[in-house]
């Protein structure tokens, strides 16, 4: 068992050595398609705030555990993840720019198929993750300027290393009590990854920079009713946490 400082926290890996940091270069560590799947659900669920754990692994990925704890053993002896004696999972110098890279090509991806191609969101999503992969780094440029830099995805998301201004403080959807008004700033990772609730937020128009007024919330009925526009609709309370407002 190996014990490292990343930073204030100590670290522990128990599937191997990571090799010592290097020098990050401009392109990405090459890893296999399939690590690079591994590395971008970890950093995706690391964004809900939430302790990347194997289990929640497995769920995102629908991949037995025992696939999981060989993969995560592959990632920590390449340097890619660390596990700390808690057995959270956090992404290295290396890990993150790989899965950075990944979720900025698909991202971009989302946004030249939604925006150009005009593919609904549930279709552009699971596209892009088949073309992912396969974008280059000078496709990956021409893309950016071809869309003119966006720095979300459809959905709001930021795209990793696009600048923009600062995001403003958000709610989930969820906190907005009866008679409130609120704007939509993006649906989180989770929420992206549910295609049934995708479908839902497009066909009801819940995009980034919808109005939504908050007609009635009904926690006991584990629903709230919502109107965008002219339309008015009940959402489950669940659901709703995915989505942020201010």
């Amino acid at each position: 068992m190996h014990c490292e400082r990343d930073g204030d926290l100590e670290v522990t890996n128990f599937y191997g050595s990571p090799r010592r940091n290097q020098q990050i270069a401009m392109e990405a560590p090459k890893v296999s398609h399939a690590l690079e799947d591994y590395l971008k659900a970890i950093y995706q669920l690391s964004e809900e705030a939430k302790p990347v754990i194997a289990a929640r692994i497995a769920a995102e990925t629908g991949v037995s555990p025992s696939t999981i704890f060989a993969t995560l053993r592959r990632l920590a002896k390449e340097g890619y993840v660390t596990i700390n004696r808690r057995k959270e999972i956090h992404l290295t110098n290396d890990g993150r720019k790989v899965a950075e890279n990944i979720v900025r090509r698909h991202f971009l991806t989302e946004r030249f198929l939604t925006d150009l191609l005009g593919l609904d969101w549930v279709k552009a999503h699971q596209e892009a993750h088949r073309l992912e992969h396969a974008i280059s780094q000078e496709v990956e440029e021409r893309l950016a300027k071809l869309l003119k830099h966006p720095t979300t995805c459809p959905h709001g998301n930021p795209i990793p290393g696009a600048s923009s201004a600062p995001a403003p403080k958000t709610i989930p959807l969820s906190a907005a009590v009866d008679g409130q008004q609120v704007e939509l700033d993006y649906i989180t990772e989770g929420g992206e990854r549910d295609v049934r609730l995708l479908s839902f937020l497009e066909q009801h128009d819940l995009r980034p920079g919808a109005k939504v007024h908050v007609i009635d919330v009904a926690p006991s009925l584990g629903m709230m009713t919502v109107k965008v526009n002219n339309d008015q609709f009940s959402l489950g309370i669940e659901a709703a946490k995915k989505i942020r407002v201010h």
